[in-house]
């Protein structure tokens, strides 16, 4: 449930400085980049390097997105090197915090089930389930990993299925059931001299492995870009020539929401919305060694927003506020479905004129 899985062959002492590099060119996007760069340095096995990257953010000055699942990840960080009762107090932190994001408690949750926490793991998944799925009709993809999690805790705990499970069960998509999967029994296999068994242990391990990668590594989303009202506005004033891009702040929104649907009807997944700043927009344009003004320039900076990490999913979860930062529920903004208009009644047809008598002139 990282934002992102860093490849495995990658120099990672490189790659996470040259991440932290980026950060300082670019402050508006330092939580993502510092959260891949502190992956970085956990994979390269400088822990405490990591450590000192979640400092840095949590001692920002500027709000994060996600503070809950920076202290998460470095919770997670601190007790894989020995710092287990500080890592405790933060895990505690971020139950109590209940945050509405399915990721600080996958990662808290996985920390404690791999230092073999089964107990707490099974309070802490589960804790997460009925917060973020109590009212959901149909679980975001999200929220996956922690159903997942929690099927398999149950299992090593010998917990009979319960509604949850089923659930878990009902949106796996690998070959391979989640029972097998997660059968504790299964490593037995590993130490047998038979080669069929090796074999069938390795098929379902890669099963197992697929299924978790796809989910910490989706692909970013397919995102719609939207400019706040007073972000439009500076940048009409400044690039006249994108107003045919964006007549109105009113038709740039209902364009977005439309667009969306449309992409969503034609069974497009893994949705999004990333909003854009003048100052960011302008700094990637001069990245880009281009202008602007340049309307192509446009999708390029959105998906490079979603890329970073920056796309907020669409359509927000059932209740939440619109993202079109009206403060309104998104069921009673642009969520509102349109009745069908009805079709206009057929207009009567004219009486046909009564035919002349044969012959007549």
């Amino acid at each position: 449930m990282r934002p992102a899985t860093p490849a495995e062959d990658a120099d990672h002492a490189t790659e996470a400085a040259r991440l932290e590099r980026t950060a300082d060119l670019y402050p508006e996007d330092a939580e993502a980049l510092l959260l891949q760069a502190a992956a970085h340095r956990e994979l390269s096995g400088d822990r405490p390097a990591a450590t000192t990257l979640y400092d840095r953010l949590l001692s920002s000055p500027a709000d994060l997105e996600n503070p809950h699942l920076v202290r998460a990840l470095k919770a997670a960080n601190l007790w894989e090197y020995g710092h287990e009762a500080e890592a405790r107090a933060i895990i505690e932190g971020v139950r109590s915090a209940a945050p509405r994001d399915p990721a600080p408690w996958v990662i808290v949750a996985e920390s404690l089930e791999a230092h073999d926490e089964l107990e707490a793991a099974h309070e802490t998944f589960t804790q997460g389930v009925e917060l973020l799925l109590a009212e959901a009709q149909e679980p975001p993809h999200a929220t996956h990993p922690l159903l997942f999690g929690r099927h398999r805790v149950r299992r090593m705990l010998g917990a009979a299925h319960d509604d949850w499970d089923m659930l878990a069960d009902t949106l796996h998509t690998s070959p391979v059931p989640l029972d097998e999967l997660h059968d504790p029994k299964r490593v037995w296999s590993l130490g047998s001299e038979n080669p069929a068994e090796l074999q069938a242990e390795i098929t379902r391990l890669r099963a197992e492995l697929g299924a978790y990668r796809a989910a910490l590594s989706r692909p970013f989303p397919v995102a719609v870009l939207h400019w706040p009202a007073e972000e439009l506005s500076e940048l009409l004033t400044a690039y006249a020539g994108l107003t045919s891009e964006y007549p109105s702040h009113e038709t740039h929104l209902a364009t977005i929401e439309a667009s969306l649907r449309e992409l969503s009807s034609s069974g497009t997944p893994n949705l999004g919305i990333v909003t854009g700043t003048v100052p960011s927009y302008e700094a990637f344009a001069a990245s880009e060694a281009a202008s602007p003004s340049d309307p192509t320039l446009l999708p390029q900076y959105a998906t490079t927003l979603a890329a970073r990490g920056r796309a907020v999913t669409w359509p927000p979860q059932r209740g939440a506020l619109c993202w079109c930062g009206s403060g309104q529920a998104y069921g009673e903004c642009h969520g509102v479905t349109k009745p069908a208009e009805p079709a206009e009644p057929a207009e009567p047809a004219e009486p046909a004129e009564p035919a002349e008598p044969a012959g007549t002139v």
